[in-house]
């Protein structure tokens, strides 16, 4: 019988130090920064390979916020891969509490697949070698044990956790997890470089949901205590999972490795580790970025309408026009439409400074783009002045915006492209291409869009507030509350 096999991929945390292309309403792990797809995208890839003739498995579970359900429920359509459930939490409560919600999905009707959890801002370059050593730690995880995946260091690394395992036969797949360490200084992290025995923690964990909670029951049986409540008052709108708010609220935050796995050795939970040699990162900050893209003659990685001359070892990042470098080396230059960062390389663990100041300043930078995606698809702030906005505003087709009203401004559509349905208090009309409409103030109204290819049109507001919380919703198609 094939051993049953749930990919959990945790979706939480806002990339602040990737900004400004990594802000909260739109985070890293749903970026491309390496390839086609996005790094979401390419764990959900990569595990659904694990399958072969001794190994069924399911699709995913992902374990992230409200506000990114539709994005991720999008990416993995995009991408072929069925969503098993969307786990929705209201709030972060770190990875232990996400993995717990996973194995209590995972155990609904008295299943006990082995979870193979992996964050979904990663990137791999080596997929085989990647699948292979997954499928030597699922194997060790089928007798009971728990199983981390570590990377081999190359280098003195301060930013990752390690682990000491203790030497393995040429026979062995897996080795005994002697201790975990914390970040390490430099001069520490030399030590463990020079010493051997250590590995990178890569945030990767093997195991089955069955385990996972007796582990946590024995460690930190509050975790579990408050999960299971916040799991029994659960609703579900299908594939989307959203636990009891309050009771979740009340989970003590804490991480997997904090919770369980640092107190495993020694205990009566076996851990072991596999090593890993597939050319991992986890892309924590730009200079991690520069190191896994292809890079020119000079060390120069870029993307976009990048010029540069006399410069050496720089990471830019171009998105929305020409970014051009002149006799500069070691730089880090990432525009957007809306901000630019400009950085010394090493200095990149730094940028989450950046948006500490911004969230002080209660700035919209830190959190959204000036492109927002939305359920029903996108807007692109192009101008705004004193009193006036102007937008441009993309629907999918057979989707439509909430029926809502505004009290401060009033609103003019011109459609570009495509059939727009339009309700405009009680009368409903159709318009195309190069007509138009007049929104009043307080006005109940309505867009969508009927047809099969994409809707554009360019919305210019006119008002004493142009906010995006001036919205009262009477009915939604994607379950967001009243305003």
């Amino acid at each position: 019988m094939r051993l049953k096999i749930t990919p959990v991929i945790l979706c939480g945390g806002s990339g602040t130090r990737l900004w400004p292309l990594s802000r909260t309403g739109f985070p890293k792990q749903f970026l491309c920064l390496t390839g086609q797809e996005s790094l979401f995208q390419q764990a959900s890839l990569r595990l659904s390979k694990l399958g072969n003739s001794e190994l069924e498995v399911s699709k995913p579970l992902i374990v992230t916020g409200e506000d990114h359900r539709f994005l991720a429920a999008e990416q993995l359509r995009e991408i072929g891969i069925g969503l098993g459930a969307a786990l929705l939490e209201p709030a972060g409560r770190n990875t232990a509490a996400a993995l717990t919600l996973a194995a209590l999905s995972a155990c609904e009707g008295g299943e006990d697949p082995i979870l193979v959890v992996t964050p979904a801002d990663q990137t791999v370059t080596d997929t085989e070698r990647f699948t292979h050593a997954l499928q030597q730690a699922i194997a060790t995880a089928s007798l009971g044990g728990i199983v981390v995946l570590g990377i081999e260091p190359d280098k003195a690394e301060t930013g990752y956790g390690y682990i000491q395992a203790a030497p393995a036969s040429a026979e062995q797949v897996s080795q005994a997890v002697l201790r975990f360490v914390e970040k390490p200084d430099a001069a520490t992290a030399q030590s463990y470089l020079d010493h051997g025995g250590y590995c990178w923690n890569a945030g990767m964990f093997v195991l089955k949901a069955s385990v996972w909670l007796r582990a946590l029951g024995q460690f930190r049986p509050d975790i579990l205590a408050a999960t299971q409540d916040a799991w029994a008052q659960r609703s579900t709108d299908a594939p989307f999972v959203r636990p009891g708010k309050d009771a979740f609220l009340a989970i003590p935050a804490e991480s997997v490795d904090y919770a369980v796995m640092e107190r495993c050795p020694g205990s009566i939970f076996p851990i072991h580790m596999v090593q890993m040699d597939a050319g991992w990162s986890d892309l924590g900050a730009w200079d991690a970025v520069w190191q896994v893209l292809p890079k020119d003659a000079h060390g120069n990685a870029h993307q976009g309408d990048v010029l540069q001359t006399d410069s050496r070892n720089n990471l830019v990042h171009a998105s929305s026009r020409l970014v051009s470098l002149v006799g500069v080396e070691g730089l880090v230059v990432i525009e957007t439409a809306d901000a630019v960062l400009v950085a010394d390389k090493s200095r990149s663990q730094d940028v989450k400074h950046i948006v500490d100041a911004l969230a002080r300043s209660q700035r919209d930078e830190r959190s959204l783009h000036r492109k927002v995606h939305r359920p029903w698809g996108w807007y692109d702030s192009v101008d705004e002045g004193e009193r006036f906005k102007v937008k441009r505003i993309q629907v999918k087709p057979k989707a439509s915006l909430s029926l809502q009203k505004h009290h401060h401004r009033a609103e003019h559509w011109i459609v570009v492209k495509g059939t727009a349905e339009i309700t405009c208090g009680d009368q409903v009309i159709m318009l195309t291409e190069n007509q138009s409409t007049y929104i009043p103030l307080g006005q109940v109204h309505r867009l969508a869009n009927p047809g099969t290819i994409a809707l554009e049109i360019i919305e210019v507001q006119s008002g004493s507030y142009l906010g995006e919380d001036d919205i009262v919703r009477f009915e939604d198609n994607y379950g967001r509350s009243p305003k």
